[in-house]
């Protein structure tokens, strides 16, 4: 069964954490720059150590497990579904044509994309 730690509840999420296992929280992203992004994703934690000094279970960047659920919390410790991760590219535009698909070019189009090669500069006589 899914288990779900609230901003509130961080010293219990710091005591209940098991070393190399996932735990996740959601992030809600500005959409107004990128309209066609997701709203949410989420980001993967995984506690490798203990603190020497306290004995809270850290990240490898150093995160303790009070200051993610404090923080970023709600924390999940399973992986939300139908989200992408952070740092996972967009969604795709166009896709592959497949295999089945035949694509001719008339003589025009090659005229034009022949032009296109001439008038382009040489790159390696480009100056930058």
């Amino acid at each position: 069964m899914p288990k779900t730690w609230q901003p509130q509840q961080d010293k219990k999420f710091a005591r209940e954490v098991k070393i190399g296992q996932p735990y996740y929280v959601i992030r809600d992203l500005e959409t107004r720059g990128a309209r066609f992004e997701d709203a949410q994703r989420y980001e993967e934690h995984t506690f490798t150590e203990r603190s020497r000094l306290t004995g809270t279970p850290r990240t490898d960047g150093g995160m303790t497990a009070t200051e993610l659920c404090r923080n970023w919390g709600p924390v999940y410790d399973t992986k939300p579904r139908n989200m992408r991760r952070s740092g996972e590219p967009g969604p795709q535009v166009g896709a592959p044509l497949g295999h089945d698909y035949e694509g001719y070019l008339d003589e025009a189009e090659l005229r034009g994309l022949a032009k296109r090669l001439r008038d382009a500069p040489d790159p390696r006589t480009r100056r930058i």
